[in-house]
């Protein structure tokens, strides 16, 4: 239970400090305030908010679609930048004007149903309805048993999504686009990139250290990618993965790799990594 703490100024006036204990037993001020009925107010609000994130809690619940996703799951859902900067969108544009104002464990199926078929009315594309879904979905994964012990999405569908023809490009139009690269270097690049299937944010990171042209094995390390300038989290990425039996590593790689240095292998001007 939190308490009120009386204090003495400088200048001889009272002031009285909002205390409480947090989950760690580590004493918190919840504000310095002028009156005892004022403090009082903010460490029992402080140990309410205080109470919400315990498990079982019912009052966890209670709290709004809105305050659980923007205070809680979004900022620590585990993500890629270019994923957070999708789902905030997505959140912002189609799941939060609907659901946002509602409690958690308010939220039923129905009315998921509800939210897909207007969706559909205001004729978003099936494939966007498939999307937030999944969003919205995984915001119930995290929530269930933790929130609320109902998750809305199960048994809910949405349009089907038709499926779009993969269009591969043949061996001609091939050789047609290659015989227009004037520059040796970017050649380089298109076949890495046909031989590989890099994503154009892993090719123009490669370096010359990720090619071993003994075994002929590609190692993946990095990658950048193009997000919103006003995003507040760092972009690019780093794992490993590993492309066996590059095929054209001889003569054209090797003349990329004569610097023993770890510098960009394929990189120029025109391909520097989005920003």
């Amino acid at each position: 239970m939190g308490w009120t703490q009386k204090r003495t100024t400088r200048n001889g006036g009272i002031r009285y400090r909002a205390c409480y204990r947090d989950l760690r037993g580590q004493i918190q001020t919840a504000g310095t305030f002028s009156s005892k009925r004022n403090a009082d107010k903010a460490w029992q609000k402080a140990e309410t908010r205080l109470a919400e994130g315990r498990l079982g809690d019912p009052r966890r619940g209670r709290q709004t679609f809105h305050r659980y996703v923007t205070k809680e799951w979004l900022p620590h859902h585990v993500m890629e930048i270019t994923t957070r900067e999708g789902y905030t969108y997505q959140l912002g544009k189609h799941i939060m004007p609907w659901f946002g104002p509602m409690r958690m464990n308010e939220i039923m199926a129905s009315h998921v149903r509800e939210w897909v078929s207007d969706l559909q009315a205001k004729g978003v594309s099936p494939a966007t309805i498939q999307k937030v879904r999944f969003i919205l979905s995984a915001i119930f994964t995290a929530a269930l048993n933790d929130v609320t012990y109902l998750h809305p999405c199960r048994g809910v569908k949405t349009p089907t999504v038709p499926k779009k023809p993969l269009k591969i490009i043949t061996p001609e139009q091939f050789d047609a686009i290659y015989t227009t690269i004037p520059d040796a270097t970017l050649r380089l690049l298109v076949e890495t990139d046909i031989e590989t299937g890099l994503r154009w944010g892993e090719l123009t990171e490669l370096r010359v250290s990720d090619l071993d042209l003994i075994t002929r094995v590609l190692t993946i390390s990095r990658t950048v990618v193009q997000v919103d300038p006003n995003s507040t989290r760092s972009a690019g990425g780093s794992w490993s993965r590993n492309i066996p039996r590059i095929k054209n590593s001889d003569a054209s790689s090797s003349a990329h790799t004569s610097s023993p240095r770890s510098q960009p292998a394929l990189r120029t001007p025109a391909c520097a990594p989005a920003t």
